[in-house]
This record gives structure tokens, C-alpha cells and sequence, in this order.
């Protein structure tokens, strides 16, 4: 991100952290006021500057060299969801990707779905770990249908226990497995049901 130093409303040197910048169109942008230490306060910033639309300065994570030169990095924020990413992914089966070469579309499709479904709170299902019975999402890639079977699997006392009945069990499966399909086709994924709607292929981006 290019930034005239005669446009820098900050002081001179290096610095690092949160930045209110000015979206001008392009890769290019102006730094209005930084670095703060929490994006928070990029927010509460904006206003001291009458922005119309606060979208138009948007709050970035970077480091600002002594030219007045705006380098993007990655936040804590980023490193930390990247984090609980990778968390999520290692709860899949050890096998998942066996059969998968390494540029396999399905590979990508799986870390993506993934990220929508924790990003809307919903983790993925921990197949063989210690946290096996409380269940989450089920993700499976199956080239035979070229995309990924999507299920809901629910905590032990309700899918092996059954404390509440097997037409409470079924029933709040299908609503689960409902609101899985319902999230991905929000975040742009083509998503079929798939047996009997105990499931849901998911092949694309709409």
C-alpha cells in the first residue's frame, strides 16, 4: 500500500499495529491516524474525522516504514483464527485425505467449509479424539460425487443415549443438518441433500 509521506497524518518512523486508512481504489490508500494497539480503536478514531462512510476507511494490521510506505501483516486476530483453524482440521479423521492427491480440489473445499462452519460457530466433529461424544460436524470428501457429504453428529446422550427419545434424536437431526446446509449456501456453497436429507453434498461455490 503506496502512501505519499506528505499525506501521513502520523508521526515520522517505523511503527506497528492497527491503522485507519482511507480505501482509494486500486491496492493504494492514506493513513488517517495509528498505530493503536486494538482495532477497537481504529473505530472509535473514524469518528473523529467525519467519514460519511465509515466502510471507506477500513481498520488495517500492518507496519509503516519511515517512507510512509504501509506494509500489510497479518493481526494477532489472523494468527489466532489461523490457529483455531488448524484446531478444527486436525479433529478430522486421520484418513480424510488418504485418497486425495495433494491439489485435489476436495482438499481446498474442505478447509473452506471447514472455515464457514467454525466462522458461524459451529465446530467440526472430533471423529476419534477425547472430545468424540460431543459431537459437531461430520465432513467427508467423496471424489464419487465430487464434493463433500456435510452431516450434523449429535452429543452421545442424544444420538447413543438417547436420553430424550428417538423422535427427539431424529427430529433435532434434521434441524441440525438443515441449519448446516442453510449456513453453506449463505457463504456461497452449492449444497444437494443427500440421503433421505440425513445429509448434504457439498461440490462448489455457487
Amino acid at each position: 500500500m503506496g502512501l505519499p509521506s506528505g499525506e501521513v497524518l502520523v508521526g515520522s518512523g517505523i511503527g506497528k499495529g492497527w491503522w485507519l486508512v482511507v480505501d482509494e481504489g486500486e491496492g493504494s490508500g492514506r493513513i488517517l491516524a495509528g498505530p493503536f494497539p486494538e482495532r477497537a480503536e481504529v473505530g472509535w478514531a473514524a469518528g473523529g474525522f467525519g467519514l460519511e462512510d465509515p466502510a471507506s476507511a477500513p481498520p488495517v494490521y500492518g507496519v509503516r516504514r519511515a517512507d510512509g510506505v504501509l506494509h500489510r501483516r497479518p493481526s494477532p486476530q489472523d494468527w489466532a483464527w489461523l490457529a483455531h483453524l488448524g484446531g478444527q482440521l486436525d479433529r478430522l479423521a486421520d484418513d480424510w485425505d488418504a485418497d486425495l492427491a495433494e491439489e485435489d480440489p476436495l482438499v481446498t473445499m474442505v478447509v473452506e467449509v471447514a472455515a464457514a462452519l467454525a466462522e458461524a460457530g459451529l465446530p467440526v466433529h472430533d471423529c476419534a479424539g477425547a472430545d468424540s461424544e460431543v459431537g459437531g460436524a461430520c465432513l467427508t470428501p467423496e471424489p464419487a460425487l465430487a464434493g463433500i457429504v456435510v452431516t450434523w453428529r449429535q452429543h452421545d446422550r442424544m444420538s447413543v443415549d438417547q436420553v430424550h427419545g428417538p423422535a427427539t434424536d431424529s427430529a433435532v437431526q434434521q434441524v441440525m443438518n438443515g441449519a448446516l446446509a442453510d449456513v453453506l449456501r449463505v457463504r456461497g456453497f452449492t449444497v444437494d441433500a443427500f440421503g433421505g436429507a440425513s445429509g448434504h453434498v457439498v461440490r462448489s461455490f455457487a
